[in-house]
């Protein structure tokens, strides 16, 4: 190229000063070169270097680098020449600081941040972590579905027997291993069966891999928070449960475990085949396992024959039958009455055929045929399982449920043994007491009126213990399912008054000049000898004096039996202990507002009574017994009384066992429900019942008894309950019709009964409760009732010493010659109610009359009924027992004879 078209060379960096810093940045060895610097130290810029300095820019770069730059803005011409060369060697030391070392995989802690920044991960990282994780649980996920098998239907659901002994450790029977199922084709179960079961329980089925993720996530949920561990399972998870599982238990591993065979059953076995193998497998209540024995269980049909509505009806019993059962199953749990049974299950059922449309399974017009539940037959047993068996074993069976430790379905695929606390030789001698009865004074064919439907219930216990020795639970548990020795909604009459007694002795009566408050605290313990009126048709006071009156502001008025004035008159008091040994309904209601009928309540409570079974404490006829307690109850009741206050749980098995050892031991638990002072008297009074009153049919010579009788109003039940020291036992009687297909079913009158003009406590039951005593106390040592210690003060003390009690008949009774007929609806509603009185009468002022008329009361529906307007009551028996009003109506003026 010509000189004179060569451009001269512009100076670097700002001219001579600028070199100058370069060469001393040079010479110190710290600083980079400006770019183009050859090193000479002229630093001349002629043209004569011109072409080295800028000949290769690659060879400037590496010459940069050999000068310590190491970073390229050191070597730009316009940055280093502005810094100069003295900055050379800062530039350097930075460069060699920030220049990266061997790159890493993990980036972690970040080489490239200081301070805390050096320890937050990067998005890169977290990402990466992520992926790898969830990589790993597909993984994982896979090699599980590779390693998991089909198990071999019903090869780990093979049932077993479970043996049941007697307190003896004898074998009573063996049950449970001949499971009452009997597999069908698909084609034999109808398609509204399946359908049925599909729209209410999974209705993806068909097309789902098996399993619900959102069901089974909401179940996660559900076993993270504590709570239960169910939920989330399709069709095939509960066929995979039902039958391929051994393992029944409600844990995470498990339920892993029924996920993974369930997705591979159900991408190996066809959906039919599963939908088969489910409802062949399935526990539909009553013992029976699959359709087929579900249909023959509920309708005595098979299942190729069920209609759309008793389909609809069975896939509810998959739900549980305990709680959907119509029969029900309150020895299991007391909510699971027939009349609550029912409800759910026609609610569940409306609610399947509702969906049966919804998803085009089932027409409307044809769904419109069935809005009622189809109607099923008696629930029927093991034919090993007749007699009393049956009721023994199902008594024991609720206890083992109620333990918690083995579930129905574990409990029905067998394999325990079960020890109870029945003692033979006591079960069979209260059967033969029964049957003795039965067969010496109970005739349908003679008297078909009044002898049909008769049923009898009856429970013994140990006093020191609980333990339930024995029961009787009906004819024949194959034939008649309901227990009797268990709630069966018979009233309990006057073997009620001892709960009022005890909670007179335990808390007192309340001070009528004092407040509703300050009466709470401050009150009076009742002693024995306290008087109270034995007038019939008592007005009832509440306990300040004032007279009682119902929402409608009608008064009470109280019966005895027979309309019988008991006392001296013309004041007729009568002490508690006269008024207990003669059933004195008056003197108990008075005595019952005194205390205050929560008070009364509590002690029953206390003693053993299920609050459940009480009625509401609202009404004076509380303290007759309108409650329907349990003979198993009201045995464990007085047993309280027996062994001085300590009350212990009634209980039926000993321990459970199996072939992993003992799942379940009973501990008796004992609590002090009154003093012993409390309940040593009200024994001292209950003997005065059986040795001179209206429990004498009941006296076992040579041994100490004590009890008490009771008879309800319209004569529809009757009672007695007593003991000795060491055993409670405890007799019911009363007509209720055994066939479920009849409506409106009813306790009926017992008036006639036997060819007795009135069925009382001291009848039957008495009879029954002695025959079968006699027999189960031999052997026993005769002992004695604690001797009581004096107790309270006497209330309403007299001067003048205790009268005698002396019934005064009154001229209905003499004149009475067969029961009088309960009173028409129309006659009930236009009897007048008694106007309310200007002036009250004092509680214990016995001359006090208000004027009211003493006639027939007002019908109602009150809590145990109507039958309070009944008036006369029939003549007492011979044996002196006592006639029961539980004052079943709300609005009555008068109510009627409770003994």
């Amino acid at each position: 190229m010509s000189e004179h078209r060569r451009k001269p060379p512009q100076p670097q960096g700002g001219g001579r000063a600028a070199a100058r810093r370069g060469q001393s940045g040079s010479s110190s060895g710290r600083r980079a070169a400006p770019r183009g610097a050859t090193g000479s130290p002229s630093g001349s810029y002629g043209p004569e270097n011109e072409e080295r300095a800028y000949g290769s820019r690659a060879e400037a770069r590496r010459a940069a680098q050999r000068n310590g730059g190491g970073r390229r803005r050191a070597a730009e011409p316009g940055r280093g020449g502005r810094r100069g060369a003295s900055g050379g060697s800062a530039a350097a030391g930075r460069g060699r600081a920030a220049a990266p070392g061997k790159k890493r995989l993990i980036d972690y802690p970040r080489h490239d941040k200081d301070g805390w920044h050096r320890w937050v991960p990067s998005w890169r990282l977290v990402s990466g972590l992520c992926i790898a994780f969830f990589g790993c649980l597909v993984g994982a996920a896979g090699l599980a579905y590779a390693m998991v098998t089909i198990p071999v239907i019903d090869e780990s659901a093979t049932a077993q027997n479970n043996v049941y002994y007697w307190a003896d450790n004898t074998q009573m029977v063996a049950t449970g291993g001949d499971r009452n199922r009997q597999s069908v084709d698909l084609s034999q179960i109808p398609k509204e069966m399946r359908n049925a079961v599909i729209s209410q329980e999974n209705k993806t089925f068909y097309s789902d891999s098996g399993i619900d993720p959102k069901g089974i996530a909401r179940a996660v949920f559900n076993m993270a928070k504590g709570g239960d561990t169910q939920g989330g399972s399709t069709i095939t998870q509960q066929y995979v449960k039902n039958a391929m599982l051994n393992d029944q238990s409600q844990t995470i591993s498990r339920k892993v475990k029924e996920i993974f065979v369930s997705i591979k059953v159900g991408a190996d076995v066809s959906k039919d085949d599963i939908l088969e193998g489910y409802l062949n497998s399935a526990y539909y209540g009553r013992g029976a396992y699959g359709i087929q024995a579900a249909s023959r269980a509920y309708f005595n049909v098979d299942a190729v024959d069920l209609n759309p509505g008793q389909c609809a009806f069975l896939s509810a019993m998959l739900k549980g039958a305990t709680y959907y059962d119509p029969a029900g199953s309150v020895s299991i749990d007391p909510a699971a009455t027939p009349e609550a049974n029912k409800k759910r299950a026609h609610s569940q059922m409306q609610d399947t055929l509702d969906k049966m449309v919804e998803y085009g399974h089932l027409s409307q017009a044809e769904r419109a045929k069935y809005t009622e539940l189809p109607t099923t037959k008696n629930p029927q047993s093991n034919a090993k399982l007749g007699g009393q068996i049956g009721y023994l074993v199902r008594l024991a069976k609720s206890s083992v449920l109620k333990s918690g430790k083995v579930t129905e379905q574990q409990l029905e695929k067998g394999g325990y043994s079960i020890y109870t606390t029945f003692e033979k030789k006591k079960v069979d001698e209260m059967e033969k007491a029964v049957q003795k009865v039965y067969k010496e004074k109970i005739d349908p064919k003679k008297r078909p009126e009044t002898d049909t439907h008769v049923q009898f219930g009856g429970a013994s216990i140990d006093t020191r213990t609980g333990a339930i020795k024995a029961i009787y639970g009906g004819e024949d548990a194959t034939k008649h399912f309901t227990n009797n020795a268990d709630v069966t909604g018979a009233q309990v009459g006057s073997t009620f008054k001892p709960f009022v007694l005890a909670a007179a002795m335990k808390w007192g009566v309340r001070d009528p000049d004092l407040g509703p408050v300050q009466a709470q605290d401050e009150r009076t313990i009742v002693s024995p000898k306290s008087l109270y009126s034995g007038k019939n048709n008592l007005k009832i006071n509440n306990y300040d004096g004032s007279i009682w009156e119902n929402e409608k502001g009608e008064q009470w008025r109280q019966e005895n039996d027979g309309q019988d004035n008991v006392g001296e008159p013309p004041n007729y008091k009568i002490d508690l202990r006269e008024a207990m040994r003669e059933s004195v309904n008056s003197a108990y209601v008075q005595l019952g507002m005194d205390v205050g009928l929560d008070k009364v309540k509590e002690a029953a409570v206390d003693s053993g009574l299920l609050e459940d079974s009480l009625t509401g404490a609202d009404f004076p006829s509380f303290s007759l017994g309108i409650s329907d307690p349990s003979a198993i109850r009201m045995a464990g009741a007085y047993a309280t009384f027996a062994d001085s206050g300590k009350h212990r749980e009634p209980y039926s098995v000993t321990k459970v066992t199996s072939k992993d050892g003992t799942i379940y031991t009973h501990k008796v638990e004992e609590k002090q429900a009154f003093t012993a002072q409390v309940a040593d008297n009200v024994t001292d009074i209950l003997k005065t019942v059986v040795q001179d009153g209206t429990g004498k049919n009941a006296r076992l010579p040579g041994r100490e008894v004590a009890g008490k009788t009771g008879t309800t109003d319209g004569n529809r039940s009757a009672w007695f309950v007593g003991y000795t020291p060491q055993l409670s036992t405890a007799i019911s009687m009363y007509r209720y019709p055994d066939d479920e297909t009849m409506k409106d079913r009813t306790f009926l009158e017992m008036y006639g009964t036997g060819g007795e003009k009135k069925i009382h406590g001291a009848s039957f039951p008495s009879t029954i409760w002695k025959d079968y005593m006699s027999e189960a106390v031999k052997g026993l040592k005769a002992e004695k009732f604690p001797a009581p210690q004096p107790i309270g003060e006497v209330v309403n003390a007299a001067p003048s010493p205790t009268p005698t009690p002396s019934p005064s008949p009154s001229a209905s009774e003499t004149e009475e010659t067969t029961p009088s007929p309960t009173p028409s609806p129309s006659d009930t509603e236009t009897a007048p109610s008694p106007p309310a009185p200007s002036n009250t009468c004092g509680v214990f002022d016995w001359n006090c009359d208000d004027g009211s008329n003493p006639g027939n009361g007002n019908g109602g529906n009150g809590p145990g009924g109507s039958e309070g307007s009944e008036s006369p009551s029939p003549t007492s028996s011979e044996t002196g027992e006592e006639g029961d009003n539980n004052g079943n109506s709300r609005g009555n003026t008068i109510w009627g004879a409770n003994g």
